[in-house]
């Protein structure tokens, strides 16, 4: 596995924890509000970055993406492909401006859909062609499978833990939930 493809899979996943602690630190930010910055940077950065970075791959250099993919070039699923990830990444960046947990839900569910079904795309093709190119079979398939799951994780623990801050809020005003 070349070096450079897994330091430029993580790279925006990486650059996204870097900006969401030091967010976290100049906003002195805690329990739920930490979780949600580091969502929100996750998506907006890690997740929707790395698709608009995709997608123009997809339609600025379509060849070289396929073959670095291990596909045959020329193929008008370049066009599809690359307006799908240039969409989706514009709507993790929009993460950014709405702040909500039911854009940021909509956007895991569907991103993540996307994701894994590539990724299992990926392993078919490793596992009965043998492509083992290195956006095939590398990092990039690994962070299909895996990355929708650490967002969906860090969303569920952002919904608990938000909720059991608006429980102890209630319950020191002596309401009951």
């Amino acid at each position: 596995m070349d070096l450079v493809a897994i330091l430029m899979s993580l790279s925006l996943p990486i650059l996204a924890a870097v900006i969401a602690f030091i967010h976290i630190r100049w906003r002195h930010l805690a329990g739920w509000r930490a979780i949600g910055a580091v969502l929100m940077w996750q998506l907006a950065l890690g997740l929707g970055l790395g698709l608009i970075m995709a997608g123009l791959g997809h339609l600025l250099v379509p060849d070289q993406v396929a073959e670095g993919i291990g596909w045959a070039t020329g193929s008008p699923f370049q066009r599809e492909v690359g307006m799908w990830d240039l969409a989706l990444g514009i709507v993790g960046v929009l993460c950014l401006v709405f702040r909500d947990e039911g854009f940021w839900t909509a956007t895991i569910i569907g991103t993540g859909v996307f994701y894994v079904g590539a990724g299992l795309g990926h392993m078919y093709e490793l596992v009965v062609f043998g492509n083992t190119a290195q956006y095939n079979a590398g990092p990039v398939m690994y962070l299909d499978l895996f990355y929708p799951l650490f967002l969906a994780i860090l969303l569920i623990l952002y919904h608990v833990k938000k909720k059991e801050a608006g429980q102890q809020t209630l319950a020191l005003r002596g309401v009951s939930p």
